[in-house]
């Protein structure tokens, strides 16, 4: 299957979305158990950790752990958004700086101002989207980020949705005062497919799509801990408790760049990899044998793939043993620990 399609289905009663690229699985998003990032709740400040700098709050999901409080006391009402998935056992990540987000809009109410993708270059489009945006708000104080997807797009459809983030926003502000509360739920697969993979693709939407279209057998993949690399060589990438080990091996190549070639393999990868399988936290690479004058090189490869990639990724350098740490945002959910 050639070009870029999407398709939305279910997988042992949960909803999901795949992204395929010339018939390859490059994302797929699927409903867990936790809450959903971008949920709002009206929550109750329970205790301080002081060691931490944060908050344990109440929820009506929960609890929830809100970090870099000041001048939060206990009792408190306040409203916080889920900020990401919770590993095993700890509480709700969740921040005091609501988004609402949609395809082409994201209402930032703790941030005035429009602000226009960078990624949309030409003058006079950015300009028509100014123009667009000024006459959606009509006065509004609320901050709003246009995305890149605005490029193009019809003027109704963008002023459409710059005007619904608006009103919902204004709509759970008002709504800061009462008992615990969940006041919007975040978006499910399907509808954060829509939002996110905005580029043009066609559309899979029946019952079996994900079996018809080769998503199930990418899957199967997906689950192990094995992942090829051009050129023979493989990853083996394991979660534990601690950390994500990614382990780089050359294979049958013995020639003398084979470590440094299984290396830039591996950082043109790896993003992909991780965000199938919904891997973050702590991730320690450890790579083929190279030269050390190779690892800019490396890491010139890495910071292009995570440029590309929709997670939030943070390159923390290298160890004194050699090893190369990365810190990722726990965005998604652990694919192994729902289809295993």
């Amino acid at each position: 299957m050639k070009g870029r399609s999407i398709i939305l289905d279910h997988i042992q009663g949960r909803e999901a979305a795949a992204l395929m690229l010339d018939g390859k699985l490059d994302d797929f998003l699927i409903d867990g158990d936790a809450p959903l990032p971008g949920t709002i709740y009206r929550a109750r400040a329970d205790r301080p950790v002081k060691g931490q700098g944060g908050m344990f709050l109440s929820t009506p999901d929960g609890p929830a752990f809100l970090r870099q409080v000041k001048g939060l006391a206990p009792g408190q009402m306040l409203l916080v958004q889920v900020s990401g998935y919770a590993e095993p056992g700890k509480a709700i990540p969740v921040t005091q700086k609501l988004l609402f987000k949609s395809r082409y809009a994201i209402a930032t109410p703790g941030a005035p101002g429009i602000n226009i993708s960078r990624a949309i270059r030409d003058e006079e489009e950015r300009d028509r989207l100014l123009e667009i945006a000024h006459g959606a708000l009509d006065g509004a104080s609320y901050g709003m980020i246009l995305r890149s997807a605005c490029a193009g797009a019809d003027a109704d459809d963008v002023a459409e949705d710059i005007a619904a983030m608006a009103d919902l926003a204004a709509q759970v502000l008002a709504d800061a005062e009462g008992e615990m509360e969940v006041l919007t739920e975040g978006d499910g697969p399907h509808l954060r497919a829509w939002r996110e993979w905005s580029e043009p693709a066609e559309v899979f939407r029946e019952a079996g799509d994900f079996e018809r279209h080769g998503v199930l057998d990418a899957l199967d993949v997906t689950l192990t801990i094995r992942e090829s690399l051009p050129g023979g060589g493989h990853l083996f990438i394991e979660p534990t408790r601690a950390l994500v080990a990614v382990d780089v091996n050359t294979g049958s190549d013995t020639s003398l760049a084979a470590g440094t070639k299984a290396n830039i393999a591996c950082a043109k990868l790896l993003p992909r990899a991780l965000r199938l399988r919904g891997l973050a936290g702590q991730i320690v690479i450890d790579v083929a044998p190279m030269p050390k004058k190779d690892r800019s090189t490396f890491e010139s490869a890495l910071r292009a793939a995570l440029r590309a990639d929709s997670e939030e990724t943070t390159m923390v350098g290298w160890t004194n043993l050699g090893n190369f740490e990365l810190q990722r945002k726990r965005a998604r959910v652990v694919l192994s620990e729902l289809l295993s």
